[in-house]
């Protein structure tokens, strides 16, 4: 500090020239850093404090560079699995053997199977503890709102009176027939076993069970059936269908908390044996390959899918087959038979009405070179489908290949089973968007959200297999490590896909959609537990996925960010990674220390408000007085103008008295205050003269440069950390892009100054032009402040009360005409309604007799003053 001290003693800068003195002194420095005790509302470094409290503590099974430890460990469980659909039943009944091993170096005297299906039985937890406001949410969303029921909530409640939902056991035994005891906790299941499972040790349980399946329509819940009533026909989307490991871990133990909607699912890899027996004119796509192509296929579907290529897509199931396929039903059964191997789950998809297409994707992977991307969907669904599914598959592949890792599995589908929104499982999705029909025309239409909702679902959902089918994280204690991250990877894949792709709302910017959520009062920290989360998507999707935005593009950089994110996604293939994982990791990789950027975008719900508050312009002084002088005279004048007075003086021709009577001058009138004395120079001269050799170098340096001191004055007024990426305008109309790390606030979280040395004159200073921070308002971004010009409409106010009279004239419209008389308003009272006459009859009976006229039409004629 005295060092600098020393260095600038002398010096001094000037405001357009103004001589000011510029002395550093510890006081320049007193209120840098906490204005409080660590924690309190005074403390404006905390922002910058490390996450190391926070933090679960590094061990032998996760380090603390973010990596698996040497002691990782992780369950399996492997599946043998026979199941039949009864369709007219809308029935599914299964055999099951789940093969367990233990790899914990834990003995386990029981093991948790969960059980999704439980969460639509008469009772459930969930269904008694959604709110009012939730009782038609397909995922249990709602937390307060008006007394009221929608159609839907009364839909779905009819629904579940109608069927029973659930699993419905028939035995739970060991490989030796014996009886295994077992207790159902609502959506878990504990099977006691007979002696601990020691580490190390495998397990072999038989589960044989069966349940109805859902009406996805009415009810909800990730799988289900659609019915189209018109040719009496379905769509299974089976998902969530069968009893599954719960997973066991080393941060949670037993993951075991109850599905109530959101809190989707934590399992355990394995491998996949299934055999479908369907209706034998179904067409089914399964998780896995399939094994028996000739049992289940034709000869020519054989042949299209082994010409499917990398060019576009290719029918195997063309839509006249699939309509042809549709108008009947044909007798018999069909067994169609998958393998899946080291998968965390298992879903599939059946239908007669499936159009089928493929085409496939080449990868540089020794080991898996070449994937079969596929989709299936009824005729409801295209063109659009036809056109873009199979496409944003092997694009989705393309995208998340250079972020995270080479596509794992043999195939991967997309599937329309239902009419909207989005569900992922190990190599199938299940997507919705279907276009529609024209009332006018006809024709079969599809808006621009369709399209581009269809194509985004895709991407989303096949991203999902990369997250967290692959890298599996914890879904039920944390959404936004597999919605985040993976809506993250969806966005980059958007812009790849096209420019100016409408990613969220019609915007193409989610960092300019962001910020309104991150503004509301009802929110809630990232790190929520799933289930406790309001407002779901912009708190589980789409803040993480605009945080890591920002932090690619903003914090970090591309380079920096795709070398640690794709560390993390290597790191953590086939395991389970926590929160910490990932943000040890992404700093571990990079050198950035990021331990503020998630202590206030995951664990705060503060939001980005940056604001330019002023800037001052200076250069430093040369001390000359017959330099300085000059400058100071002008201004004086810039800051003190000519008075209003005197200059209309002058205006009016008012001749001063010292103009008139010249011996009224003297010394003071011809030397003003600016006027350079010999005391002034001699004071400049012993000033240089005094200087040492290295400060006089300095000093003749500045004064060659000429250059420009600007102190920017910077305000957090929304209280989230950020960078400032700062554009600088030059008088010459050039700009500078200039990026200021958010390291700047580490000493003090609410205000700061920086200074940049230009060796150019600025005109104004400009903060995020590009909208690269999510910042709230821009309105004060700039610095001289810039006038916002929009458009104003003109309106003409039409309102109009409700009019009874006129309501009641109005034409009743309905299909059935007599039905339309009957039920039409009387223009009279009831009682008085006359039979039916003839025309000309009835025309003199109204004349002769006013009572017979309507009190309505009496009211009218009576105010138009006529008969």
């Amino acid at each position: 500090m005295s060092g600098i001290k020393n260095a600038l003693k002398f010096a001094s800068v000037t405001t357009l020239g103004a001589i000011t003195a510029l002395v550093l002194t510890t006081e320049a420095f007193a209120d840098e850093g906490a204005k409080g005790p660590a924690g309190s509302p005074g403390d404006t470094v905390s922002k910058f404090r490390q996450l190391d409290h926070v933090l679960p503590t590094p061990n032998i099974y996760r380090n603390a560079s973010g990596a698996p430890g040497p002691a990782y460990w992780q369950q399996r469980a492997s599946h043998v699995m026979d199941i039949r659909l009864d369709e007219e039943e809308r029935r599914i009944y299964a055999e099951s053997d789940i093969e367990y091993t233990n790899n914990s170096p834990d003995n386990l005297t029981y093991i948790w199977l969960a059980l999704d299906q439980n969460r639509f039985k008469d009772g459930s937890l969930e269904e008694r503890s959604a709110t009012a406001s939730a009782a038609g949410s397909s995922r249990g969303d709602g937390a307060g709102g008006a007394d009221r029921i929608s159609f839907s909530a009364l839909r779905k409640q009819q629904a579940k009176e109608d069927r029973t939902y659930g699993f419905e056991f028939k035995a739970i035994m060991d490989m030796d027939g014996d009886a295994l005891p077992y207790t159902i906790n609502d959506s878990m299941m504990r099977i006691d076993l007979p002696e601990p499972l020691a580490s190390g040790e495998t397990i072999t349980i038989q589960v044989d069970w069966e349940h109805n399946i859902l009406d996805e329509v009415s009810i909800g819940g990730r799988g289900g059936y659609e019915y189209f009533e018109e040719e009496d026909n379905y769509i299974f989307g089976m998902a969530q269908w069968f009893p599954r490991l719960a997973a066991y871990t080393d941060y949670t133990g037993w993951q075991n908390k109850q599905f109530l909607g959101r809190g989707e699912f934590t399992l355990e890899f394995g491998d996949y044996e299934v055999n479908l027996t369907v209706p034998s004119d179904h067409i089914v796509a399964a998780t896995g390959e399939l094994q028996n192509p000739r049992d289940v296929l034709t000869a020519k579907q054989r042949q299209r899918l082994a010409d499917a290529g990398t060019d576009e897509p290719i029918y195997i199931v063309t839509p006249e087959e699939a309509e042809e396929n549709e108008k009947t039903k044909a007798d018999g059964e069909k067994t169609w038979k998958f393998k899946a191997e080291n998968v965390r789950d298992f879903a599939w998809s059946s239908s007669r009405k499936y159009i089928w297409d493929a085409m496939t994707f080449e990868q540089d992977d020794e080991a898996n070179p070449t994937v079969l991307a596929m989709s299936f969907f009824p005729k409801e669904a295209d063109p659009i489908w036809s056109k873009y599914s199979t496409q944003a598959v092997v694009h989705t592949m393309d995208v998340y290949n250079k972020f995270a890792f080479n596509y794992p599995y043999p195939t991967a589908q997309s599937v329309n089973s239902w009419e909207r929104g989005g569900m992922e499982y190990p190599m199938i999705t299940f997507n919705g968007y279907r276009p529609s029909e024209d009332e006018k025309s006809g024709e079969v239409v599809y808006s621009r959200n369709i399209k581009y909702g269809l194509i985004g679902v895709i991407i989303h959902e096949i991203g999902h297999i990369y997250f967290p089918m692959t890298v599996n994280s914890d879904e039920r204690r944390y959404t936004w490590m597999d919605e985040g991250l993976n809506t993250f990877l969806e966005y980059m894949a958007e812009y790849e896909w096209e420019e100016n792709f409408p990613i969220r709302r019609n915007m193409q910017n989610p960092l300019d959609e962001i910020s309104r959520y991150m503004q509301s009062s009802n929110q809630v920290p990232i790190m929520t537990q799933s289930d406790s989360v309001l407002q779901f998507g912009p708190n589980a999707y789409s803040k993480p996925a605009a945080s890591l935005i920002v932090l690619r593009e903003t914090v970090m950089g591309r380079e920096l960010f795709d070398f640690a994110f794709r560390e993390y996604a290597t790191r953590w293939k086939f395991k389970r990674p926590t929160p910490a994982d990932f943000f040890r990791t992404m700093e571990d990789a990079s050198a950035v220390d990021l331990d503020w950027f998630w202590r206030g975008w995951y664990y705060g719900t503060d939001h980005v408000d940056m604001a330019m508050t002023d800037v001052r312009e200076y250069q430093i002084s040369t001390g000359d007085p017959d330099i300085e002088k000059d400058i100071q005279r002008d201004e004086d004048l810039v800051k003190y103008p000519e008075n209003i007075t005197q200059r209309r003086n002058r205006e009016e021709g008012i001749t001063p008295r010292v103009k008139r009577f010249d011996d009224l001058n003297d010394f003071y009138n011809e030397n003003d205050k600016f006027t350079v004395t010999n005391a002034d120079r001699n004071k400049f001269k012993k000033f240089y003269d005094g200087l040492e050799d290295w400060e006089r170098k300095a000093y003749d340096r500045a004064m060659e440069d000429g250059k420009y001191l600007y102190f920017v004055d910077f305000e957090n007024i929304g209280g989230l950390i950020s960078p400032l990426p700062v554009t600088i305008e030059y008088a010459n109309g050039s700009t500078e892009e200039y990026m200021i790390p958010a390291e700047i606030w580490r000493r003090n979280a609410e205000f700061v100054t920086k200074l940049f040395v230009l060796d150019n004159k600025a005109s104004g200073f400009k903060l995020d032009e590009a909208h690269q921070t999510a910042d709230a308002d821009y309105s004060n971004n700039a610095y001289p402040p810039v006038m916002r010009s929009s458009r104003l409409e003109l309106y003409k106010s039409n309102y109009q009360a409700s009019n009874m009279m006129a309501d009641m004239l109005r034409e009743l419209h309905s299909d059935d005409d007599d039905a339309a008389d009957e039920k039409s308003a009387p223009m009279g009272d009831a009682a008085e309604e006359p039979e039916a006459e003839t025309p000309t009859k009835a025309k003199a009976e109204d004349a002769k007799d006013e009572k017979k006229k309507s009190s309505l039409r009496r009211t009218l004629e009576r105010m138009l003053e006529r008969d």
